[in-house]
């Protein structure tokens, strides 16, 4: 028989390891999103691939968003939805920035061709996003206006 804070910390392994995994489902959602609405805006809807990745990196910020709240994580920090939401994407746009930073390395740097370069680094900011999300917005005790007791 296991003792009892050995059958814990496994529950515990095993509760970050299904988050994690489920964090991985709605990231790839995210970027099925982004991506698709990448080329729908580009190629059926005319504009400059700039603004439509903006645009398609903006609505899959959202939809992972929205899936970790609803779905990913059990344990919301702040009560306030708008600075949860503020710090959400802060941490994407840094995320999208490393993303730039390692493919630029990759490409240019290591000559790779930039879709290979894109397994790596999706992988790295993957991991960069889902551990600042968690530590800094789904986990610990919740910040914001206590309820009172009436």
């Amino acid at each position: 028989m296991r003792s009892l804070p050995f059958q814990l910390a496994t529950a515990v392994r095993f509760a970050n390891l299904l988050e994690l995994l489920k964090y991985g489902l709605a990231s790839a959602a995210a970027l099925a999103v982004d991506w698709g609405l990448l080329i729908l805006l580009t190629t059926v809807g005319g504009l400059h691939y700039l603004m439509s990745a903006a645009i398609s990196f903006c609505t899959g910020g959202v939809l992972v968003y929205l899936l970790s709240i609803g779905f990913v994580f059990r344990l919301r920090r702040f009560a306030e939805a708008r600075i949860e939401f503020a710090l959400f994407f802060v941490i994407g746009l840094v995320g999208l920035v490393l993303t730039q930073l390692i493919l630029r390395a990759l490409v240019d740097g290591a000559g790779l061709n930039y879709a290979v370069a894109k397994l790596p680094t999706a992988g790295i900011v993957f991991m960069f996003d889902y551990t600042l999300r968690r530590v800094i917005l789904f986990s610990g005790p919740r910040l914001g206006p206590k309820k009172s007791a009436s």
